[in-house]
């Protein structure tokens, strides 16, 4: 065979081996996609554990039905890289052993591609290892724990709300400026919620004058707020959830303890706790709190004005409040992680691209998500109701969960996309 002849061959052969490799390449990627849980050409399946009953039903109840508004919306538009996203809820009740069972069911059964906004401390505690095990993608659970920052142990869990220490230490800041030299005490539920919470109140007070928790199990608080009262506290920081803030403060009232109380974003929602309370909602006026996303009320905040668009479409049977707006905001931070993921869908590459961070939406502070760091938002801005009206006021603050300052942060929020959809 003359030697042009065999220069031909092998560079035929070199060719048509570099194109059996990229055609097994895109095939391997392909099938490595279609084996994916929960994700085919159309859809993504996701699931979460939602207390629609229970202790905690009030007010986080519909924080589900807001992310499933969004998403509906978000699906109206062709979905995320052409894949509609299939959100299902389970109802756990607020109760840790049943959050185990509707958590398995959610991997094992119907196969789901990640975990979204799993609410509550003890709830989601109780599935941690389980998730674990399993290499769930566990996104942006409904809770301010630091058990889901902790990514050498559970890799694939993120925070997505300001943690409680980090909390904690800015309404103690807030209340050393602005109460000083008064009674200091604290009210927390008995799980790490509570526990977190005054761990970030004494970091800037140190010890509080006296301290109560509740158990979500049992709705008689007067004996704790007798406490707190006999103790001589002026201020009560209060890490409860709606029902309990209602319980406490309407126990307060009944007793003539007059405290200052200064409530955690977690059960501060003004339209919740009106409505829990009744006719003795005036009892909440002067109530002191925090928050980080915007304000539900506040008609001409760009955010409020889609959610709001949204909301009439596709959620208009439930109040437009701070757990509608949770929902609203939750539910686009995802499908910026799912963008940011990529088409080639896989478990692997969405907890990456949440830790590779940079997401921004209706937050007031930045998020923390780096690798080494699955924390949410950073940091709060302090509120308060007057005559009736729950608004921002002073400047917004932002910390981490050690030994950081907390600092003022100054940088204006960013404003929604066209329809309030990410597009990276």
């Amino acid at each position: 065979m003359p030697p042009i002849t065999r220069r031909a061959l092998a560079a035929a052969t070199t060719s048509l081996l570099l194109l059996i490799g990229a055609s097994a390449c895109a095939n391997d990627e392909q099938q490595a996609t279609e084996n994916v849980p929960g994700v085919t050409d159309t859809e993504v399946l996701i699931g979460t554990h939602q207390p629609l009953t229970g202790p905690a039903a009030p007010g986080y109840s519909r924080i589900s039905a807001a992310t499933r508004a969004y998403f509906e919306h978000v699906n109206s538009k062709g979905g995320v890289n052409g894949r509609k996203i299939v959100y299902k809820v389970m109802d756990d009740g607020y109760n840790p052993a049943n959050t185990d069972n509707v958590v398995r069911k959610l991997v094992l059964q119907d196969k789901v591609f990640a975990l979204l906004g799993g609410l509550g401390t003890p709830t989601h505690t109780n599935v941690l290892e389980f998730v674990k095990t399993q290499k769930v993608p566990d996104l942006f659970v409904s809770s301010g724990s630091r058990n889901w920052n902790q990514p050498d142990t559970y890799p694939t869990t993120f925070g997505w709300q300001p943690d409680y220490t980090v909390e904690g230490k800015i309404l103690a800041t807030f209340v050393k400026q602005e109460f000083p030299g008064r009674k200091v005490c604290h009210f927390g539920q008995n799980d790490d919620f509570g526990r977190d919470s005054l761990v970030g109140v004494e970091k800037i007070l140190g010890p509080v004058a006296a301290k109560q928790t509740y158990t979500t199990t049992n709705q008689q608080v007067g004996p704790a707020i007798g406490a707190l009262k006999a103790a001589g506290c002026q201020v009560v920081v209060s890490a409860t959830i709606p029902g309990f803030t209602a319980l406490a403060m309407g126990q307060a009232a009944a007793q003539g303890f007059k405290a200052q109380w200064v409530v955690s974003n977690v059960g501060a929602d003004y339209t919740t706790l009106a409505k829990q309370l009744g006719d003795k909602k005036v009892i909440l006026e002067g109530l002191l709190a925090d928050n980080y996303l915007p304000m539900a009320g506040d008609a001409d905040n760009p955010w409020i004005q889609e959610f709001t668009r949204i909301h009439q479409r596709y959620n208009a049977a439930n109040p437009i409040d701070g757990n509608a707006v949770y929902g609203y905001s939750m539910a686009y931070t995802f499908v910026q992680a799912l963008l940011a993921a990529g088409k080639d869908l896989t478990r692997e590459k969405l907890v990456r691209a949440v830790e590779k961070g940079g997401f921004t939406g209706p937050g007031l502070t930045p998020f923390r998500y780096a690798d080494g760091v699955h924390a949410g938002y950073s940091g709060v801005r302090m509120t308060r109701v007057a005559n009736g009206v729950q608004d921002y006021f002073g400047p917004t603050w932002t910390t981490d969960d050690a030994d950081g300052e907390v600092k003022e942060f100054t940088e204006a929020p960013s404003t929604p996309p066209a329809d309030a959809i990410p597009t990276t």
